[in-house]
């Protein structure tokens, strides 16, 4: 299935993701009037940035590739100043762009030099992981990690278009992909519950890149995203939701020191945000132990180390979500009704977590 499907972002200004093989034949459109553009790209990229690069040679800009770590080590303060130099170097005004080439980190990474430099160029994301594609690249939000948390330091930058080409799926390895499919189960439990129901009649087929079952989870789960973003690009109030299960997940990445993928992070916060859902009174317990249920069935993990508690809860409580000294989570009052659980008390925190504790 070679057609190409276009979601449109809501915003200002407007963009669309363009889902489908090929989707790399739109990309010197977006860079239009730009004389040079910076390719960032993580080491395993580069023969598919070389092809992007060559792609903007021919449409008329000088590309400048620049490769950066791979997945959460390029999205440091030392990292982006090495960027912000290069572009220095060669010359970049506010007419040229940036274009981010790979997983998650890396869009972050981009989007986020993009925005803070000369206080904002034009960027594409070319998301080349699922990660990438439902989540990160889509939504205008950019970051960095620092010592004390992750994602603290950013910005709201929009980009120019979003290009996911599910052709990079092929080679992205199965523990990559099935990471992935963690924000997509999110997607299904706050919003779209006939994810759920695909990957529950076939788990095989959800993780099989190139099926139709995956195509169809990737572009349901982007148009979720697309259309709570579309309403509020700062977190302001309905984007909000798109935070479930992230309180713990990124207190589980800090942890870890960003050695953990975020798609496994995220699948342990979501069995961990249900249980809190169902302890608060919010959450049916049949949907709270779905939750396990499909993230099992994609080989997720949903559980997480007991000593590690008193950590997490430190984490948590330097979250960006949170308001003052009140954490704040996203629960579900039912399948597809998100809501805000404000300043639960520690003892329910940790009733919680002991069910998700090994």
């Amino acid at each position: 299935m070679n057609e190409i499907t276009t979601i449109q972002v809501r915003g200002t200004p407007p963009y669309r993701v363009l889902v489908g093989s090929g989707v790399t034949d739109a990309l010197a459109p977006l860079a239009t009037g730009a004389s040079r553009v910076a390719v960032l790209y993580a080491a395993p990229l580069h023969d598919y940035a070389m092809r992007v690069s060559e792609a903007l040679r021919y449409s008329g800009a000088a590309p400048h590739p620049i490769e950066v770590p791979d997945a959460e080590n390029a999205k440091t303060i030392d990292v982006a100043a090495q960027c912000w130099d290069a572009l220095a170097a060669a010359g970049f005004t506010r007419s040229d762009a940036v274009v981010g080439v790979g997983g998650g980190a890396v869009t972050d990474l981009a989007g986020f030099v993009a925005a803070s430099w000369l206080r904002g160029v034009r960027w594409v994301a070319v998301p080349t992981s699922l990660l990438g594609m439902v989540d990160a690249a889509v939504g205008g939000k950019t970051g960095l990690n620092i010592a004390a948390g992750k994602n603290l330091v950013g910005a709201f930058h929009p980009p120019a278009g979003v290009l996911a080409d599910l052709d990079t799926l092929d080679t992205l390895p199965q523990a990559e992909l099935v990471a992935g499919l963690a924000e997509v189960v999110k997607c299904g439990f706050i919003a779209d519950p006939r994810i759920l129901t695909l990957i529950e009649a076939d788990p095989a087929a959800a993780t099989a890149a190139g099926s139709a079952v995956l195509r169809e989870l990737i572009e349901r789960a982007i148009r979720v995203k697309a259309e709570v973003v579309g309403g509020d690009l700062r977190e302001a109030g309905p984007r909000e939701v798109l935070n479930y299960g992230h309180t713990l997940a990124h207190a589980v990445e800090q942890v870890e020191s960003y050695r953990w993928r975020h798609g496994d992070a995220v699948a342990v916060g979501l069995a961990y945000a249900a249980r809190l859902s169902l302890l608060a009174g919010r959450l049916d317990a049949a949907t709270a132990d779905r939750h396990v249920t499909v993230l099992r069935s994609l080989g997720l993990p949903v559980t997480y180390r007991a000593d590690a508690w008193p950590r997490l809860l430190a984490a948590m409580r330097v979250d960006k979500k949170a308001r003052g000294a009140t954490l704040r989570f996203v629960v579900l009052d039912g399948l597809a009704q998100p809501s805000i659980l404000d300043g639960p008390p520690e003892e329910l925190l940790t009733r919680a977590y002991e069910e998700v504790a090994v």
